[in-house]
């Protein structure tokens, strides 16, 4: 009749026409989407608590390489007397280790990702150029400290560490101002050192990590010596030695903590995983 077959399309409606209601279903605890959804949701607190782990880490790298400076030995100057050194260890922690550090993980998260890209790339850049700056006067300190006093520049593994790490660093920041940046960069060049720019990356801060402990250690060293005064050698862990141990133990764990959260293919920004070859230059991101 035509009258049910008008009735069919509503599946609510019994064939005259009266409302009738489906039959509970039933609803099972383990639908499809909710597992990825409450492993989704796991991933993010983990990472939050990785990233939050490692902000903490880093601002006691900052307050125990300060401390150890201004308490230990003498404060700051820029005179070349032993007082200028201490810039040094300062801001070879600040530049190569702690804003390196947290400009290399900040694609990773959460909240940049589904949004435009270029602020986020502005940003990448200029913490990377302001670790790239301390770094570099953090270096003028000690060369100016050494000529000063008539000490041999570049003698040590430390030094030559220290130097590695820098130069590769600039190199990494305007080969990436050149390819990322530029809209004139071709697409196959960009495909080519993408890979090469994060592998870099990791290897920068392995090298930082190293001069920064070797140098904590060759410090304590040359000024922790058993004297007629009444100094406690190094051998004897004084206080000073207990903190610059602890610097080299923190620098290390945020180290890790860094790798951790790089290693994490989960964690990558979408549109940067290797699936994802269409890259573009920084001046032509739109929205993602």
């Amino acid at each position: 009749m035509q009258r049910g077959s008008d009735c069919l399309p509503l599946s609510h409606l019994d064939p005259c026409g009266s409302e009738t209601f489906p039959p509970p279903q039933k609803h099972e605890v383990n639908s499809p989407g909710a597992p990825a959804g409450v492993s989704r949701m796991r991933q993010t607190v983990i990472f939050y608590l990785s990233y939050l782990l490692g902000v903490a880490l880093s601002l006691a790298c900052l307050v125990c390489v300060c401390v150890w400076s201004a308490r230990w030995r003498g404060g700051f100057a820029w005179d070349g007397s032993g007082l200028q050194f201490n810039w040094h260890p300062v801001l070879m922690v600040a530049g190569l280790v702690v804003l390196y550090g947290n400009g290399a993980v900040l694609y990773r998260v959460p909240l940049t990702w589904g949004q435009n890209k270029l602020p986020w790339k502005l940003l990448h850049a200029a913490l990377m150029l302001l670790a790239l700056v301390l770094s570099v006067v953090g270096l003028c300190a000690v060369f100016g400290f050494h000529n000063a006093n008539n000490i041999p520049n570049l003698y040590s593994l430390h030094s030559w560490i220290g130097i590695a790490a820098t130069a590769l660093f600039a190199m990494q920041w305007v080969a990436g101002l050149a390819v990322f940046l530029l809209p004139c960069s071709p697409t196959s060049l960009r495909k080519l050192l993408k890979p090469v720019h994060v592998w870099l990356g990791g290897g920068i801060l392995s090298l930082s990590i190293a001069a920064c402990i070797s140098g904590i250690n060759e410090k304590l060293f040359f000024v922790l010596k058993a004297s007629a005064g009444g100094a406690q050698p190094y051998s004897a862990l004084p206080p000073e030695a207990l903190l610059a141990n602890s610097l080299g133990v923190l620098i290390v764990a945020f180290g890790l903590v860094v790798f951790f959260i790089l290693s994490n293919q989960k964690w990558q920004r979408p549109d940067s995983r290797p699936e994802e070859l269409a890259y573009t230059p920084l001046l032509q991101e739109e929205n993602e």
